[in-house]
């Protein structure tokens, strides 16, 4: 079955599509990257397919030419580490070395939710860590837990070789972070909502610290079930809400949605948006902008939301609902991180190896993985503490303005629903983390 790129349809919700169109200018988008690039030779290549209503769609993305790092490295070849950033890269940008020398994060547990089983994903996590330099995560050392989204260690959901690459890239991005930080992984049945939002209460009610959920889908396709409809607290976005746990999701690969992503809507979840992020001659030695279309269409989500209200501590002007997203990190593939899936996605052109990765898929459970080693967060409930604590945070400012796919029309890179400007913009929130002090409660 040939695969598609996950884009999302546009629908104008009566009221917020008004306003927020009023943002935008019709526009022929370009066909290369900023470079002059031929953007299709180099665009990335998104793992999941676009899902049915009522599903949703994991947001990893995968480059497939050779020199931008799918490329095979033996994990005993010391001599050169593979394509993408590792943990020492993203400790370095985020300002966590010394959080991880001190063994942030020990004794506590990041919750990942993710579609299907990856069968080899503890196998390859153990490649991952020692290529790195990182101490061993297993089950039987007690790092390391797979179960379904019931809790139980099996039998386990069927495989899906897209979704592999995803849990892949999420193991891997909270071992970089915090290579201390035990892993609870949550195998949902499938990519139903109803399946998913059973992961995250059973992550939850198994001891998770927080929770990082790289997936999504259009708000609207699931309201039909009633599942963010306003008013009242539908059951499955109660799975969501859980005070003291950090809930995070991931806003999309698509740029500008005029449909929102779900669950990264809902104000009990953190959105996590995307950066483009490189090395430079800063005093931080890192220079992030926001991750858009200069290579191929989309870039980080960002949404005004039609269906859900905007919470008091949210207070941009543009949007009159809840604006998508609220903090941000690496998510651009072209710097993406390196990931080791050995599972061949043979409809992605995967043979399995070493990969080099990105999409908000990244981002969430990076930022997941800085929660948990922050501590405790008895006092944390949705992202209202990021926007007490902005200042804590990197403010991201630059980069071209994330396209709307499907519309004929680009986002102005002079509008906060659509570029990353000074303060507060919806493609990447309040900024990226600098340091801890910002996620504390």
């Amino acid at each position: 079955m040939t695969k598609t790129r996950l884009i999302r349809p546009v629908v104008a919700a009566a009221g917020v599509a008004a306003t927020v169109l009023g943002l935008i200018t019709a526009a022929s988008p370009s066909s290369s990257g900023a470079d002059g690039t031929d953007s299709a030779a180099t665009a990335p290549v998104a793992v999941c397919s676009s899902p049915p209503p009522g599903q949703l769609a994991c947001q990893a993305e995968v480059m497939t030419d050779g020199s931008a790092g799918a490329r095979s490295f033996g994990a005993k070849n010391s001599a050169v580490l593979p394509g993408g950033y590792g943990p020492a890269d993203l400790q370095s940008a985020y300002a966590l070395a010394s959080a991880v020398a001190a063994h942030a994060g020990r004794g506590r547990t990041v919750g990942i939710v993710d579609a299907y089983d990856a069968p080899t994903v503890e196998a390859d996590l153990a490649v991952y860590r020692s290529t790195y330099g990182l101490p061993a995560c297993t089950t039987a050392g007690g790092c390391f837990r797979k179960v379904d989204q019931r809790g139980d260690a099996g039998p386990l959901p069927a495989a899906d070789a897209s979704w592999a690459v995803e849990t892949s890239l999420d193991v891997e991005a909270v071992s970089a972070a915090c290579p201390d930080c035990d892993i609870l992984l949550v195998e949902a049945d499938g990519a139903s909502a109803d399946a998913l939002a059973d992961g995250v209460d059973t992550a939850v009610r198994l001891g998770a610290d927080a929770v990082s959920n790289s997936y999504s889908t259009t708000e609207s396709t699931v309201t039909d079930n009633n599942v963010t409809a306003k008013g009242g607290l539908p059951p499955r976005r109660a799975s969501y809400d859980h005070p003291g746990v950090p809930i995070l999701a991931a806003s999309g690969d698509s740029g500008f949605q005029l449909d929102a992503p779900y669950p990264a809507d809902l104000t009990s979840v953190i959105a996590v948006g995307g950066t483009s992020l490189s090395r430079s001659d800063t005093a931080r030695g890192w220079t992030e902008t926001v991750w858009g279309p200069a290579q191929g269409p989309g870039g980080a989500g960002a949404a005004c939301s039609a269906h859900i209200d905007k919470p008091a501590w949210q207070h941009d002007t543009a949007c009159p609902g809840r604006t998508v997203a609220d903090v941000s990190a690496v998510a651009d593939p072209h710097t993406g991180l390196a990931v080791y899936d050995s599972t061949p996605d043979t409809a992605d052109g995967l043979p399995g190896g070493w990969l080099h990765a990105g999409g908000t898929s990244a981002a969430t459970p990076l930022v997941a993985a800085m929660y948990v080693m922050a501590g405790p967060a008895p006092g944390i409930d949705g992202a209202s503490g990021l926007y007490a604590h902005r200042g804590e945070l990197n403010d991201v400012v630059g980069g071209p303005g994330v396209s709307i796919p499907g519309s004929g029309q680009e986002c102005p890179a002079t509008s906060g629903m659509c570029a990353a400007l000074k303060g507060y913009d919806a493609p990447t929130g309040l900024g990226s983390p600098n340091g801890l002090a910002a996620l504390r409660s």
